[in-house]
């Protein structure tokens, strides 16, 4: 898959101070999960904790790897470009599918195997996430119901079983913020 990089800029303060520019470049953390068909994630930050900590001049906190919830009491913003999605992905069997989450340490997350799923990528995190198209469009499948999400529309995820479908000839590109959770009750699987 062809894609452009995220920019990244985050500020900081000086010895002073005074507000400045910290770093400004590509997201250092990509990668394509899933092999060829699977989507390009773009980790763009995360925080550990709320309120979360502001100082002068730290980074990121570093983590191995593309991990799909945010921190414990955390956040974490990305940027998933997702190719049209082919016959290799309507195909895929339900241990396939729980693989694909697996490379993000989210193997528990994967629905496939429910009765009745809708799409093999069908997911569920215990966490918030507000989805914003910036290009293309995606299909959002629930447990009951779809619809299609275009540019500039914002999804507020509130941890439902769900998956994503690129029906589209080209690749959508979707801002996710996630920001961790804590299922009621009665909604724990």
């Amino acid at each position: 898959m062809d894609v452009k990089p995220v920019r990244r800029i985050v500020t900081g303060h000086d010895a002073q101070g005074r507000a400045i520019i910290q770093e400004d470049g590509a997201t250092p953390r990509v990668q394509q999960v899933g092999g060829a068909i699977g989507p390009m994630f773009h980790e763009v930050w995360n925080t550990q904790g709320t309120p979360a900590f502001i100082d002068a001049a730290s980074g990121e906190l570093p983590e191995a790897g593309v991990i799909l919830a945010p921190p414990k009491n955390g956040t974490r913003i990305r940027v998933l470009d997702i190719p049209p999605e082919g016959d290799d992905i309507r195909n895929m069997t339900p241990e396939e599918a729980a693989a694909h989450f697996a490379e993000i340490g989210a193997g528990h997350a994967s629905n496939a195997a429910k009765e009745g799923a809708r799409h093999a990528l069908m997911h569920r995190t215990e966490t918030i996430d507000y989805g914003i198209v910036i290009e293309g469009e995606l299909v959002l499948i629930m447990d009951e119901g779809e619809t299609t999400v275009y540019p500039g529309d914002i999804v507020i995820q509130r941890g439902t079983n769900h998956g994503w479908a690129n029906r589209s000839d080209r690749n959508c590109r979707i801002v996710f913020v996630l920001i961790d959770g804590e299922f009621a009750p009665d909604l724990k699987a």
